[in-house]
């Protein structure tokens, strides 16, 4: 759902800021660096040290490079298989930052062994989730699934619980609990999509096989 009408919203707000980006020379494999190489800083400075709010600023500012890079790939006429993998694989990488500048911070001040694990969940579960769609598609299966919570969902729920979260050293209440549920949520919610896509992909599978 995310995926379907947030994407298309911002991508008509950020078509200007494309075109003006591409007018300047700068590249969408660029664009999709500089925004990596930012949501890994955000998350691995402010996270393990309890900033929940300015590393989530900072990582949302980054992480619009996303929608950004393709659509100046788009713009230019130069969207390829090259582009695609890159922008797929940094993907990864600012996924992994997140989660484990969130494990860092349990591990560390946070103190709380059992949310550390949650959080090494949500990184390890998620990179299974974009793991198996890539595989089956390699293999010539659709894997046509809706999963329960995809990159988008884990991405808005963890980021925006983690930025409420850090407004608790401005003074706000009752706030300290967001981030927690939201772990488990998206942990939860990861390992579900999960078995969704093995079980989609086992029946493709079956029935291609049926069919040859």
């Amino acid at each position: 759902m995310l995926n379907k009408y947030a994407r298309a919203f911002f991508t008509r707000v950020l078509t200007p800021f494309a075109a003006f980006l591409l007018r300047m020379g700068v590249s969408p494999d660029a664009v999709t660096l500089i925004g990596t190489a930012g949501s890994v800083a955000g998350a691995l400075v402010f996270f393990p040290r309890g900033e929940f709010f300015w590393g989530t600023i900072t990582i949302t500012l980054f992480i619009f490079s996303d929608l950004v890079d393709g659509n100046m790939a788009r713009q230019a006429g130069s969207s390829s298989r090259w582009g695609a993998f890159l922008d797929s694989t940094l993907d990864r990488v600012a996924d992994s930052a997140i989660f484990g500048g969130l494990a860092m911070w349990y591990a560390g001040k946070g103190d709380n062994e059992l949310l550390c694990a949650i959080a090494i969940l949500c990184l390890a579960s998620g990179q299974v989730v974009s793991y198996t769609k890539a595989r089956a598609e390699s293999l010539g299966l659709p894997c046509k699934v809706n999963g329960l919570v995809e990159r988008a969902e884990r991405l808005v729920v963890s980021l925006t619980a983690a930025g409420v979260t850090g407004l608790h050293k401005f003074g706000v209440p009752y706030v300290e609990w967001l981030l927690p549920t939201a772990l488990w949520l998206v942990g939860v919610g990861s390992l579900i999509t999960m078995m969704q896509r093995i079980v989609t992909v086992r029946r493709e599978a079956r029935e291609l096989e049926a069919a040859a």
